[in-house]
């Protein structure tokens, strides 16, 4: 193809036609970013050079509508909505791009005539490195769904360059290496070197005689903006993702030490700056990877909150006075979860201190700007800062939230006695002389104008126990937006035959007779596992973050139990069974010791299994290695049964379980997040659910202290079969000793996989029954698609518009 691509391209003429819609200009076009925009040598022509070429030819026609979004909205002044994240799960572009453009068949047609096939340049594009999990993949819908629906809306990260990591499995389990999505460049960004603002660490606190406050000293780094344009579907409007990349200025190197072999000295504020953007989630066990954590947070806040008082500036030139009570009316600014929490002191101290707002003024502002989304319950993950690090990194902020607390007090003691005997827990700074910390979501909540959650149960979970003070302080905060998944990447062009069929009105079932999908999972699967398996089986699918809450392990126990029972039956019995292949992936932490164990058992229980001669026709184990948006566009499409069992009222949404259902796969689940509206839509008779109840597991786990819990034989049977070696000699039993005792670190069965494997394997036993009866499962399956309609991340992103933004269209004519 390399061959064939250089010849054909020398029959096409190296033209530049940046917006042609006709596949002849559109291969000029890309002939002419090869040729005139070059990245390397002129005499290849291969399928990676072609994704470059192509993609800066797309970029063409994306930057000329990112410009005249950026105009449009410039010239209307329309109130316009900052969403901060510290993840983007973005996945590849660049079918993405020209789908929702309208522009596939053209630029497919145009690769052909330069000797390439559209598919196979798509495979050369690398994932963005730019988050991990659901919140990641969350915010990129949203960024799809503001651009489609034409809101005034941005969107603000972090431009890491090495992600979170790329994940390899070898016999010792998971390992971590660096992400290389910027190994080469990302064709993608645009660098905008006039933008750049200045971020500023440490130092201390000066008064003025005026009374008033500026923070000097310390170390300054610069906030370097990229660029990424984020097209709507089948509409002009492009918006922007942001990205901020740390640097230092050239005013930092000093020569001096270099040049008398002070290398690493001469260069810190360099080496400094570029930690900053290196890693997502450093490791934060000391108090070095602490102050990282934390200087990524302020670095993000900082610069947008400056981008964004200076773009409001901009708009307000030449039209005469203006005030900075206008500011909210004009600005939104949302929290995805905890991690951007410091926006608010930052718009604090950039009013008062740069603006010269009094702290009443400031902090109306503030209040009448600021949302904030919650995503979790699990205490670990409502994140407390030190108060010692947060005053030697960011003492102008910590005056301020010191200030807001001893308010937040005042009002609790003017307005609400009834509350002061909660005031240590619901207080902002919690002074435990062993560890004093800075409570993140309690200062989202006390400053934001609007809370809310992501699922109903959530919302309800939120309300009722982790911030109920808080509502009956201020009821009319709280909210629930459930969250969406956007149909056009996770159905429209990851599934075209199943999206040709629904728009047919679903009068054909051959999207599930037609195993095309089902054999390219399979040729993925040998490709990255070297694991053949049987398309004829049924593909059940766990992929998601691995997390002791969501349950991987009650997944491999079953699967571990089903082996044993395989095993021990007669050939002619184990025709009778319905065939499956298990197949799960995600990424561990690189700290999180129990999830890389899971990790390790479940391709120790593969390797196992699938070399099994009597029992490897009927039952496959597979774990699917480094898991992201690509590796799920592959997956979703071609699997038929899904799993989202985690311990109910410990996953605020999930969003994963929509993208399965969307595609028609049946979910087996508990009552938790977004299953349980799924199930409504759905209709309960297509959605296989066990497990325990939300409101029952506080009382489930008090029994299981006193003694009284007793488990079923089938789950001890599974975790014997583990000791007993049959999986290899890696020692399981700090895994096991998990779900065995009554209480105590570590032990307890804190997440119920024992009190839940009994009435999950039943629920298994239901799947195989169903699966047999293939006119009853695509029924089921066509149900399960037609009912996913409320789960459209344009649905939840046009509530977060009318009911907390408060913006309107802005579409550009």
């Amino acid at each position: 193809m390399a061959a064939n691509g250089k010849a054909a391209m020398d029959k096409v003429p190296a033209v530049a036609n940046p917006l042609s819609e006709k596949p002849m200009e559109i291969a000029s076009n890309i002939n002419y970013h090869a040729q005139f925009n070059p990245h390397f040598s002129p005499f290849k022509f291969e399928p990676e050079q072609a994704f470059f070429a192509t993609a800066e030819s797309v970029r063409d026609r994306l930057i000329k509508q990112w410009n005249e979004t950026f105009l449009h909205f410039h010239n209307v002044d329309p109130k316009q909505t900052y969403y901060l994240s510290m993840e983007y799960l973005q996945g590849r572009t660049l079918t993405n791009a020209i789908g929702n453009l309208n522009i596939q068949d053209a630029y497919a047609d145009a690769l052909n005539k330069l000797g390439h096939e559209l598919e196979e340049i798509v495979e050369q594009e690398k994932d963005a490195a730019l988050g991990n999990g659901g919140l990641g993949r969350l915010a990129s819908c949203f960024l799809d769904s503001m651009a489609t629906l034409n809101l005034p809306a941005w969107g603000y990260g972090l431009r890491y360059k090495y992600g979170l990591f790329k994940q390899r499995i070898t016999k010792q389990g998971q390992e971590e290496t660096a992400e290389d999505w910027l190994e080469k460049f990302s064709p993608w960004e645009v660098v905008r070197h006039d933008i750049v603002f200045p971020v500023r660490f440490f130092g201390h606190v000066e008064v003025n005689p005026d009374g008033s406050r500026k923070w000097v000293g310390g170390e300054v780094v610069q906030a370097l903006a990229y660029d990424v344009p984020i097209p709507g579907y089948k509409t002009k409007n492009t918006i922007s993702l942001r990205l901020w990349e740390a640097k230092a200025c050239n005013a930092d190197f000093n020569l001096f030490q270099f040049n008398e072999g002070q290398y690493e000295s001469a260069a810190q504020l360099h080496s400094g700056a570029q930690q900053i953007c290196a890693v997502l989630y450093p490791g934060d066990a000391t108090e070095n990877g602490k102050l990282l954590r934390l200087k990524q947070q302020y670095f993000l806040c900082s610069a947008s909150l400056q981008d964004i008082i200076l773009r409001f500036k901009e708009r307000r030139s030449g039209k005469g006075s203006w005030q900075w009570s206008e500011f909210p009316s004009k600005v939104a600014v949302q929290l995805n979860d905890t991690h951007p929490t410091l926006a608010i002191p930052e718009l604090m101290h950039l009013l008062m201190d740069d603006e010269g707002l009094g702290w009443d003024e400031a902090w109306d502002v503030t209040t009448r700007t600021i949302a904030y989304t919650n995503h979790t319950v699990l205490p670990e993950a409502l994140e407390k800062w030190s108060q010692p690090v947060m005053w030697k990194l960011l003492p102008r902020h910590m005056e301020i939230i010191e200030e807001i607390d001893k308010r937040f007090l005042a009002i609790i003691n003017a307005t609400s006695p009834e509350l002061e005997h909660k005031l240590p827990s619901i207080r902002i700074l919690d002074h435990n002389p062993q560890k004093p910390v800075v409570r993140m979501a309690n200062l989202c909540v006390v400053s934001a104008h609007t809370v809310n959650g992501v699922a109903q149960l959530h919302s309800d979970i939120l309300k009722a126990e982790l911030f109920a003070d808080y509502v009956s302080i201020w009821p009319t905060k709280f909210q629930n937006k459930t969250n969406g998944i956007t149909p056009r990447r996770w159905l429209r062009f990851c599934s075209p035959e199943l999206s040709k069929i629904i728009t047919k009105w679903l009068k054909t079932d051959q999207w599930v007779t037609n195993l095309d999908l089902l054999s390219g999972l399979q040729k993925y699967i040998l490709r990255v596992t070297g694991v053949s398996i049987d398309p004829n089986s049924l593909f059940d699918i766990q992929v998601k973050r691995i997390h002791e809450y969501k349950r991987q392990l009650l997944n491999i126990l079953g699967a571990i139990y089903r082996y044993k029972k395989l095993k021990e039956m007669s050939p002619e019995l184990r025709k009778n069974t319905t065939p499956r292949t298990v197949m799960i992936g995600g990424k561990a932490f690189a700290t999180y010791t129990n999830a890389k164990r899971i990790v390790k058992l479940v391709n120790d229980v593969g390797s196992v299994v699938n070399n099994d001669p009597e029992v490897n026709s009927y039952l496959k184990v597979v774990f699917v290695p480094n898991y992201n948006v690509s590796v799920a566009e592959m997956l979703i499409p071609g699997s038929e049964l899904s799993q989202h069992i985690s311990t109910a009222g410990m996953e605020a949404s999930g969003t994963s379980n929509m993208k399965f259902a969307l595609n028609g796969c049946l979910i087996i689940g508990t009552l938790d997040g977004a299953n349980v509206e799924i199930r409504e839509e759905i209709g309960e008779e297509n959605f296989f659910l066990f497990g325990a109840r939300a409101d029952e597991v506080p009382k489930l786990r008090k029994e299981r202290e006193n003694g009284l819990f007793k488990p079923d034989p089938r789950f001890e049977e599974a975790k014997q079969y583990i000791r007993s070696g049959a999986f290899g000699s890696y020692d399981y039993n700090p895994l096991l000793d998990s779900l065995e005792g009554n209480s105590g670190y570590g032990r307890g069965d804190y997440f119920l996989v024992g009190h839940d494997f009994p009435s999950y394997m039943d629920a298994q036993a239901r799947v195989d029954e169903a699966y047999k009866d293939q006119k009853k499962w695509l029924k089921m399956s066509i149900l399960s698609t037609a009912g996913s309609g409320k789960f459209s991340s344009d649905r939840t992103i046009a509530q977060y518009a009318k009911e907390i933004w408060n913006i309107e269209e802005c579409r550009v004519p």
